[in-house]
């Protein structure tokens, strides 16, 4: 899902750290965003408990990630901890478009993989970025009739971003869209994470934490 520029005023809101509580519509096909005041609500997420004798066995997946017949959008995509980026000063957000993985690595060690989805069509760009100063708690895009919570941008300042599973007009998860996490590509152009994954990436990454886009979705498969 994609988001123009943001105005300057927001972006100076942001760049100091205050909560403004908007809904920033992403508008796809020329024209400004529109900015409009809403209640954000609470993703609600929760951890599931796995069944410890199976595996993802998908991938090359860590042994620790979730079963995706197992997992949902509602859960961290392991079992295992969040890392702790302060002791990882160099880590780093990879994300492989021929897995619909997103990695945060610190050199060439995986600290934590994610099931994620990126864009359909080809739509996310490919290279290096950096976590850019725009976020917030939730945005709603009216041409799509979608939003999401706890979106981060990494290129064009609103443009593409990181950010949960979509939402309908309501506020509530489309199912149908959640289900292809881990998956394939469903999004616009921005990458999908569950609700605890990208929660976790909203509280904790900086502005200018480097991210690596990278692979081509195989169709066929």
């Amino acid at each position: 899902m994609k988001a123009k520029k943001l105005y300057p005023i927001i972006l100076l809101s942001l760049l100091l750290g205050v909560s403004v509580g908007f809904n920033i519509a992403h508008i796809v096909e020329g024209g400004h965003p529109k900015v409009e005041r809403v209640e954000a609500d609470s993703s609600k997420s929760t951890v599931k408990q796995v069944n410890k004798s199976k595996t993802a066995a998908t991938n090359g997946d860590d042994p620790k990630m979730v079963p995706l017949d197992e997992f949902t959008y509602k859960d961290s995509s392991e079992t295992k901890a969040y890392p702790i980026l302060k002791d990882h000063p160099e880590a780093y957000i990879d994300v492989d478009i021929a897995k619909q993985r997103t990695y945060i690595k610190d050199g060439n060690k995986t600290l934590y993989e994610m099931y994620a989805s990126t864009g359909e069509k080809d739509a996310t760009p490919r290279g290096t970025y950096q976590i850019e100063p725009e976020h917030g708690e939730y945005f709603y895009t009216a041409p799509l009739k979608l939003g999401a919570y706890h979106w981060v941008s990494f290129l064009n300042h609103g443009e593409y971003l990181f950010h949960s599973t979509p939402t309908d007009e309501n506020g509530n998860y489309v199912e149908s869209i959640a289900k292809t996490l881990g998956v394939k590509p469903s999004s616009h152009g921005c990458v999908h994470l569950s609700n605890p994954d990208l929660q976790w990436l909203y509280n904790n990454v900086q502005p200018g934490m480097k991210v690596v886009i990278h692979g081509t979705f195989d169709k066929t498969k």
